[in-house]
């Protein structure tokens, strides 16, 4: 028998982990890398909180005219603490996730950029913007304060803002998102009011849209060759909405007339008005509205109901339902009264009928035999 000697034990030690990562290695190059981006635990933290009428949002660059159309009514003031420095937070409760959306989408610049990990959070130099289930925030940030406030924890506050708010309704109760190719990142506007649709489309008539009429727009900026051109894609309750405001936009604003750049035109699918305002040409406007596709289901034709006041229409809706019930009445006594006519003048021509038979004259024969 022969005997190794015993290597030492630094030595064994070192010749296993060479051996390890000779055997580990194709493994680690068959892996993808990954990277995981983190946000700092930055230690922000709420030191006041206040509520404020509507017009406060004036001091941090909002508009109550837009807001209040988007359903605010109220705002809550949060003031968040990170060391040594304060940011004031702008809580707007509004009716729904979907008006918190808009909100969102007015106020967005095209300077802000996308929250990475966050969906509808946006980060520019002037502040931050988050909409969150039903909840509209907004986080200034000052000029006085921009250089101490990094984007990282504006982040990091976006993130514990996120976190203190469930997200309310599924994201499918948001309206449907822009056809995407073309779209400028950061146009997209959602629109419920006047105000809102003044400002964000200074040279096209808002009054013919009709909101008052549950109209819905989305719009957008769009790169159709060498040009740019606004997209609103109008949204109305009903198909017959939809046909009477296309044509008071082809008596008031000439739709569907070349007069060079700057044209205007616009055609309707279904409960939609698709408009696309300075187009350079017929064909980059026709390419824009290609984009929509009319899908769905036939809808029968219905009286439009005007512009009647709500109560009006009411009223004739009750008085609709009157009149039905009278005829309902009329009919049941009417049969009634055919009914017993024919039974009389059965009994006097037809006696030895069935029909014509006295009630105490019938006699029932049961055959038990």
């Amino acid at each position: 028998m022969i005997c190794l000697p015993r290597m030492p034990c630094r030595l064994a030690k070192r010749l296993c982990a060479c051996f390890a990562l000779i055997t580990l290695a194709p493994l680690a190059r068959a892996q993808e890398p990954s990277a995981i981006h983190l946000i700092p635990a930055a230690g922000w933290r709420v030191v006041s909180n206040s509520k404020a009428d509507l017009e406060v949002v004036r001091q941090y660059g909002g508009d109550p005219a837009v807001d209040r159309e988007y359903g605010v009514k109220t705002v809550e003031i949060r003031t968040c603490q990170l060391g040594t420095k304060t940011l004031g937070v702008i809580v707007e409760p509004a009716p729904d996730a979907s008006t918190a959306y808009g909100l969102v989408t007015f106020y967005r610049q095209a300077t802000m950029t996308p929250m990475a990990g966050m969906p509808l959070a946006f980060i520019g130099s002037d502040g931050a913007l988050l909409a969150r289930g039903r909840y509209f925030f907004r986080i200034p940030r000052p000029a006085a304060i921009a250089s101490e406030i990094s984007d990282n924890d504006l982040r990091a506050l976006l993130l514990i803002l996120a976190n203190s708010h469930p997200p309310g309704e599924a994201k499918g109760s948001l309206p449907d998102p822009l056809p995407r190719m073309g779209l400028i990142p950061g146009s997209e506007k959602y629109l419920l009011g006047e105000e809102a649709a003044r400002r964000a489309l200074p040279s096209f008539r808002s009054g013919l849209i009709g909101f008052s009429q549950g109209a819905e727009v989305q719009l957008g900026d769009y790169s159709v060759g060498k040009s740019r051109a606004t997209l609103l894609a109008i949204e109305y309750p009903t198909p017959q909405i939809s046909r009477a405001r296309l044509g008071e936009m082809e008596k008031v604003i000439a739709l569907n007339q070349d007069h060079g750049p700057g044209s205007i035109y616009g055609r309707r699918l279904g409960s939609y008005v698709i408009v696309v305002l300075n187009s350079d040409t017929v064909a980059s406007a026709k390419s824009l509205m290609d984009l929509f596709r009319s899908s769905g289901h036939i809808t029968q034709e219905e009286r439009y109901p005007g512009d009647k006041p709500i109560i009006v229409q009411m009223g004739e809706l009750i008085l609709a339902n009157m009149i039905f019930v009278l005829i309902l009445v009329g009919i049941a006594v009417g049969g009634g009264i055919i009914f017993y006519l024919s039974r009389e003048f059965a009994k006097r021509w037809l006696p030895h009928t069935q029909w014509g038979a006295q009630d105490d004259a019938t006699i029932i024969t049961l055959k038990l035999s």
